[in-house]
């Protein structure tokens, strides 16, 4: 005979509860089975002590005896260190394709291209105001020049009045 410890349902409707109970793997999941070893609530939160009980030694006892638990138990008994799940996704199937990479690239390739553009329009910009600034003082400068040929023109015309 092929036994499972698997969960049992129980409770009312949208209100699960569940027995953890061994079985044989031929009756019905809340049919018969041969004897319940502990419960799961998962309406309570992950971190209460009631969500789970477990009664380890019987629990061992059937495992020794042949009984394979379903994944959801094996990950109880596992949090219990009674026995290792070990990781059933692939790490590498979450990583993006060659042709999103190839995209994303571009992306980021544009992105840098057109920052350099923007920087280099800026720094045009800037030049042209240095340059723009640079003519303002040379044209201040060419006006002092001009006041002072001026006046001193004007203090000649008036040494030359007064003699």
């Amino acid at each position: 005979m092929s036994l499972k410890i698997r969960l049992s349902r129980g409770g009312a409707k949208k209100r699960p509860f569940y027995r953890i109970v061994v079985a044989d793997s031929r009756s019905p999941r809340d049919g018969r089975y041969i004897e319940k070893v502990g419960t799961f609530n998962p309406l309570l939160p992950k971190d209460s002590d009631d969500r789970i009980k477990l009664d380890t030694d019987r629990v061992k006892h059937w495992l020794s005896n042949g009984a394979l638990p379903t994944d959801r138990v094996l990950r109880f008994l596992d949090a219990e260190g009674l026995m290792k799940r070990e990781p059933r996704n692939n790490p590498e199937k979450a990583k993006p394709g060659k042709k999103r990479l190839e995209r994303e690239e571009a992306k980021r390739a544009a992105e840098e291209e057109k920052a350099a553009a923007a920087a280099a329009e800026k720094e045009a910009a800037e030049q042209a105001a240095a340059e723009a600034e640079s003519a303002d003082a040379d044209a201040a400068t060419e006006e002092q020049a001009d006041e002072e040929a001026t006046d001193e023109v004007a203090a000649e015309e008036a040494k030359e009045a007064s003699e």
